[in-house]
């Protein structure tokens, strides 16, 4: 039986646990965006980005394996790795990757924190669930308010001689975010190996493969020169493979397993707001008045709907419960 000495003990074990879970899915998720742009500055986009996931999920894979979760994975499994993989890793961080080549880390995170709205969207149009209410449907009024702002409060931004690579990176964001909305729905409800380390890192490695097979079609490969890589890009590289794919990912899974889904949900909102303060900091990257505006705006949209998803999450819980959870799977969600 635990004395009160042991339970006091336990609990401020778990809240600097906790407290160290928020800060690495806040602040290392928040700074991948900057990271990318220092990767890709000397390494090819795909590429770099693909030896990313793969490093990442093989190393993922490698440690669910030697834990008591670990399953022989089966076809179908492979397959929801390789569709959703596909979906948000090749399609989701392959065009913001490509995007920085045109756009601000700190514009592309902000962009990138549309996804509840194609993801409410989305979910009503293709995937039953319901109309949004009026709370949520205000909230998407209300995002595309502030993307508006942002796209038309630009200032500085990095252009190709046509004049035309600034909006080149914003629709590219906008893919991004549906690819990986598409590959979170879909994500949702396909079958996936048991343990959810494992699970990760063969989503990791299908996302992975299908990056370097899009820098080979792209000719990333014959430009690729590794004597010219900087070391700027190598750190960038080290730090997206062991802090935002490994580190971060790890807290956001203890912390999916400890917290409510209201609190774990702020990181949506929080992670640009850290890679617009490091955007600016540390890599001198415009920002102006109506950019400010446009960025509140999406964050209190974003807020709405995600804080109203999860109240009506936690209202059904609590309607049900003598329900046996026990055999339910939580997914996966990826940051860049």
């Amino acid at each position: 039986m635990q004395t009160e000495e042991t339970k006091t003990a336990l609990a401020r074990r778990n809240l600097i646990i906790m407290i160290a879970a928020f800060a690495a899915v806040y602040i290392i998720w928040g700074s991948t965006y900057l990271a990318i742009k220092y990767a890709i500055e000397t390494i090819p986009s795909f590429l770099m980005a693909g030896v990313r996931f793969l490093v990442a999920g093989g190393i993922l894979y490698t440690f669910a394996r030697v834990t008591g979760n670990y399953e022989k994975p089966k076809m179908v499994h492979w397959r929801t790795s390789f569709i959703v993989g596909t979906l948000l890793l090749g399609i989701g961080n392959g065009g913001v990757v490509i995007a920085e080549h045109y756009i601000s880390s700190s514009l592309a995170a902000l962009l990138v924190a549309t996804m509840p709205f194609w993801m409410v969207l989305l979910g009503w149009t293709f995937m039953g669930s319901g109309r949004p209410n009026y709370k949520v449907s205000l909230g998407l009024l209300i995002g595309f308010i502030g993307v508006a702002l942002l796209i038309t409060g630009r200032s500085g931004e990095t252009a190709d001689i046509a004049g035309n690579g600034w909006l080149f990176g914003v629709v590219c964001i906008l893919v991004a975010t549906l690819g990986w909305s598409i590959g979170s729905l879909y994500g949702a409800k396909a079958p996936t190996a048991k343990s959810f380390v494992q699970a990760a890192g063969m989503q990791m490695l299908a996302g992975g493969f299908v990056l370097v097979i899009m820098g080979l079609v792209t000719g990333e490969w014959a430009a690729l020169d590794v004597a010219a890589i900087s070391t700027n890009s190598w750190l960038a590289l080290v730090y997206l493979i062991l802090f935002g794919a490994i580190v971060a990912y790890t807290a956001y899974s203890w912390l999916l397993k400890n917290v409510s889904p209201a609190a774990i949900s702020t990181y949506a909102y929080v992670n640009p707001a850290i890679a617009v303060v490091l955007g600016w900091a540390i890599a001198g990257e415009s920002l102006t008045g109506q950019m400010l505006v446009g960025a509140v705006v999406i964050v209190a949209s974003v807020a709405l709907i995600t804080l109203q998803k999860s109240a009506k999450k936690e209202v059904a819980e609590e309607e049900i419960p003598d329900a046996d959870l026990s055999g339910v799977k939580r997914r996966p969600n990826y940051s860049t």
